[in-house]
């Protein structure tokens, strides 16, 4: 599933081919998403020009002045430039054609993804409102995180995975950001010391911005909005590395489920014991 790096790398690539530019045609050619695309949709972004087009958490957010459409890539989407002459394939689902015959074509083969509009700024958008900071920004910060965690007995893992925690960090740098802390992932977050969330907020960033320089991480199939794949799984250390030796260490990576979720983790480098955590296999 696109994270925030993969979002990120999809929004600075197709920034300044969209901006400025004139909306000439819109063919919905299938509908049926996450949410049923908008049927106004082509009379509302027709002869406008997109004024901005961002990034928030996992959105992506393409505003023609009065009104603005929210696009989510959902688990296997993709949003890429082509020639407008290039004939939509089964998996393409809308088409978003520019005057200088470009087009903006959103792809998602299992169809989670959505695109809605709205009138009403996008932070007030039910999807967004409830959104926390996002990780690289200074509101996202030891206080802040240190605060969160009070009181809670959720896995810390699950914790900044929570988008109103600190928004886009999913699974794979949730993983990384644990290792290089040193953090077993079933930490209770509620035992978290200060000076632990600050260097796991330092980690967190640090690993977010290296994946976003890679252009992302394609485990299957993400691509940018070139088509081009993101490389930033050549530098992972744990994720997806179950029964390997730990490149830091050499002991082997260990794999538990929390909350639903494969984690990663080296047992020496992220150590449990000193914590007094039952190790098992299935952990929330």
């Amino acid at each position: 599933m696109p994270e925030l790096p993969e979002v990120e790398t999809v929004c600075a690539g197709l920034h300044d081919l969209v901006v400025g530019n004139q909306i000439v045609a819109v063919h919905v050619y299938e509908s049926r998403l996450r949410y049923p695309v908008p049927s106004e949709l082509p009379h509302t972004l027709i002869e406008k020009t997109v004024v901005s087009f961002s990034r928030r958490a996992k959105y992506l957010l393409l505003s023609v002045g009065t009104e603005q459409v929210i696009l989510h890539l959902g688990m296997s989407g993709s949003l890429r430039w082509v020639s407008d002459d290039q004939p939509a394939e089964k998996h393409d689902h809308v088409d978003i054609v520019f005057a200088d015959h470009g087009c903006l074509r959103f792809r998602d083969p299992r169809r989670f993804g959505l695109i809605v509009l709205t009138k009403d700024p996008v932070e007030c958008h039910p999807l967004l409102v409830h959104l926390g900071p996002e990780p690289l920004s200074e509101a996202f910060n030891t206080q802040w995180l240190f605060d969160k965690t009070r009181g809670r007995r959720v896995a810390i893992k699950s914790l900044v995975m929570d988008n109103k925690i600190v928004v886009g960090v999913g699974n794979i740098y949730a993983n990384e950001s644990l290792f290089m802390s040193g953090l077993p992932p079933q930490l209770p977050a509620g035992e978290l010391k200060e000076k632990e969330c600050e260097i796991l907020v330092a980690n967190i960033k640090k690993t977010l911005k290296k994946a976003i320089q890679a252009g992302g991480t394609t485990l299957q199939d993400f691509v940018n909005g070139h088509g081009q794949p993101g490389y930033f799984q050549q530098q992972l250390y744990v994720y997806g590395r179950d029964q390997q030796p730990c490149i830091r260490c050499g002991t082997m990576i260990e794999c538990c489920r929390i909350g639903q979720r494969s984690t990663f983790y080296c047992p020496e480098c992220q150590p449990l014991k000193s914590r007094r955590i039952k190790r098992n296999r299935r952990l929330v």
